[in-house]
């Protein structure tokens, strides 16, 4: 063992700052939770390139005395603690006295401060932990403190910072999480000469929310208010529907203090669960009051963390506040119905109306004026009354209409399917119009017929057919089609099981049940690694705002390029918000923000930064997106069309995610469980 040394006085400091001061963020944070122990109403923070060349702070608190300046920046010098039993009631967010001292060693500091009970002020300035001039200053009540050239003494800690935008944003993290734990104080951000934050300090929490996360956030939460013996909870949670694919909008404040804690998001979950789907996570504001002694503030430098003496009051009492906010305020709306004669008769003449087709509106209509017996030649004449054939039920066989009408996918690309809905839709309203023409007959679509083709012109009545209509078939011809006509290969068209698995007989000798989510989700994948994605895009008339974390919002802006290789055109929008202009013709608009939070959240937490493996994560998270659901309804022509395109492409076998598409049953195997063999 060497010799033991005393360490210098400058290099303990430097040592020490270490454990305070990270990044610019961390002077901010210290900065800013003294003007609020100071009592401070307002406070402005300005930052420029990130906070690594000039961060100022000022409040209007009580201010530092003349004789008060210089001890301030003495280590362990604090004004919130005096005697061993203070640390066991800790009210205030500061209180170790080691933030001073630990910003003045590694940067240019400056402070402008004058006490409530003073006339003049002081300008007090100190480098390195050196003082260099202490004067007199005309400044209001309040304290000012400018913090130049960080770490400009300690070039290997210079070196570890990141960009600036990434300093900046983390800033900006910093001072969103402090307004929204004291909304009772107004908060102006200046960040490279612009306006980034401004709150009203109304003491509304929902306002500061609106100025933290923007309008489309604050509009889907649900207020909560609990106690729970000596533990009150507040704040807002989102809806169920609002749940995101991450955690990164779970804002917890313990006694007005920002903490990360395990129990409180434990208790947050498990009172969504069975709320929202697997997979999705809920956001929320809560603020955690409780007596200052069962909490422990003092467990790290950063005092982010908190230790509870007993976490299960904690637990029980954030659980059930968000239970009963659900419960109260997120109830399901139902539709009434009103008592109708001509919507009742409807019901009675026709069994199988369903009124979950089409809801006919109750409104009275106008009554036509009654006809004259002069106007009739001879009432003898006259057709019985038929109340069944005057009621208008065209409604009834267009919603048949759209039910059973089927669509060819273009053999041309054996990927695209589901991307020619407009076609499709002109298509169905053409047959619609061909089945209420009175110079046409009917049209009889069978979702169990495999067309090869549709006519779109209407024939003459005297023409006759080259083929036999589907009335004319017989039994043996009516049955399912066989998708394929190559005999070594024949496969014929079942039907679907449990809205999930697409039943097809093979060679008259097996079974395939083929997972029609798995197969489609692997047929877009490869279409978007062909295509790279931009092919396939489609721009939106109106574009889709989406509001990210911090962590997000910084992943996304720096690697804009890569969600344009995925089809997505996004820009910043500022303020922790991308706007998305475009995006893949596959994934539907309700899908899109989750999809850019996943894809910003994968960037900023992924710990490999190989192109090619975050490129191929945004094509299965797309794909998968895009893909029809398990559960979902969907025509026969459309698992016809994944059936085909799986038998031109015998590769896909697995979906992006390694799960297998296609199960086979042999027809030995089947009868040996019936015992036939």
């Amino acid at each position: 063992m060497g010799v033991i040394n005393v360490l210098d006085k400058h290099v303990a400091e430097l040592i020490a700052a270490g454990e305070v001061v990270e990044r610019p963020a961390s002077v901010i944070k210290e900065l800013v939770e003294n003007a609020i122990d100071a009592g401070a109403k307002n406070i402005t923070v300005e930052i420029k390139n990130g906070g690594t060349t000039f961060m100022r702070v000022t409040d209007d608190g009580c201010g530092i005395s003349k004789d008060d300046v210089k001890i301030a920046f003495l280590r362990h010098a604090t004004s919130k603690v005096k005697e061993q039993e203070d640390l066991d009631r800790i009210s205030t967010l500061g209180f170790r006295g080691e933030a001073l001292a630990s910003i003045s060693a590694v940067s240019r500091l400056q402070l402008i401060t004058r006490n409530v009970s003073e006339d003049v002020g002081s300008n007090y300035v100190i480098e390195g932990g050196e003082e260099l001039s202490f004067d007199d200053a005309g400044c209001p009540v309040g304290t000012t403190f400018v913090v130049r050239d960080l770490f400009y003494n300690i070039p290997a800690r210079a070196k570890f910072l990141k960009k600036d935008v990434s300093e900046g944003n983390a800033v900006s993290n910093v001072i969103d999480k402090t307004a929204l734990s004291h909304p009772e104080i107004a908060f102006t951000y200046i960040r490279d000469g612009k306006q980034a934050l401004k709150t009203f300090g109304d003491g509304k929490l929902l306002s500061a929310i609106y100025s933290v996360f923007g309008r489309e956030f604050a509009s889907g939460l649900i207020p909560v208010e609990y106690k729970l013996d000596a533990i009150t909870v507040s704040g807002y949670v989102s809806k169920p529907v609002n749940s995101r694919p991450n955690r990164n909008m779970q804002n917890f404040f313990i006694n007005g203090r920002y903490v990360k804690s395990r129990t409180a998001m434990a208790a947050l979950e498990e009172a969504f669960k069975h709320s929202i789907m697997v997979g999705k996570f809920p956001s929320c504001v809560l603020n955690i009051d409780l007596p200052y002694e069962i909490i422990d503030v003092n467990v790290h430098p950063s005092k982010i963390e908190v230790r509870f003496i007993n976490e299960r009051p904690v637990f029980d009492a954030v659980y059930h506040a968000v239970k009963s906010a659900l419960m109260q305020h997120d109830t399901k709306k139902e539709i009434s119905f009103k008592k109708d004669t001509a919507f009742n008769d409807i019901k009675k003449v026709n069994p199988f109306h369903n009124a979950e087709v089409i809801l006919r509106q109750n409104t009275p209509q106008p009554k036509k004026p009654e006809a004259k017996i002069s106007e009739f030649k001879n009432d003898a004449e006259q057709k019985p009354r038929d109340p069944i054939a005057e009621l208008d039920l065209s409604f009834l066989d267009q919603a048949e209409m759209l039910q059973s009408s089927q669509s060819v996918a273009d053999p041309a690309d054996p990927f695209d399917i589901f991307s020619k809905r407009a076609i499709r839709s002109a298509k169905r309203e053409e047959e619609f119009s061909r089945t209420e023409s009175p110079h046409t007959e009917p049209v009889i679509i069978n979702d169990r017929l495999n067309k090869a083709e549709e006519k779109t012109e209407l024939e003459p009545e005297n023409t006759e057919r080259p083929e036999k209509t589907e009335t004319e078939k017989s039994p043996e011809e009516s049955r399912q089609p066989m998708l394929f006509s190559p005999p070594e290969n024949e496969l014929r068209y079942i039907g679907e099981l449990f809205n999930t698995y697409i039943l097809v007989e093979h060679n008259k000798s097996e079974l395939m049940l083929i997972d029609k989510h798995a197969a489609h989700e692997r047929i877009i994948y490869e279409k978007l690694k062909a295509e790279k994605a931009g092919a396939s895009s489609q721009y939106f008339l109106q574009p889709v705002t989406v509001t990210l974390g911090k962590d997000e919002y910084n992943a996304a802006v720096n690697n804009l390029n890569m969600f344009s290789d995925c089809g997505f055109e996004v820009e910043d929008f500022g303020n922790s918000t991308v706007i998305v202009r475009s995006a893949p013709q596959y994934i539907d608009a309700a899908e899109i923000s989750d999809c850019i939070a996943e894809m910003a959240d994968h960037i900023a937490m992924g710990k490999n930064d190989v192109y090619s493996e975050k490129m191929d994560w945004f094509y299965h998270n797309v794909a998968c997106r895009s893909a029809i659901k398990a559960g979902n309804k969907n025509t026969a022509q459309e698992l016809i069309d994944i059936v085909n395109t799986l038998r031109d492409n015998p590769d896909i076998r697995y979906c992006p995610h390694g799960r297998p598409i296609t199960i086979i049953m042999k027809k030995s195997e089947i009868e040996r469980q019936f015992g036939r063999v």
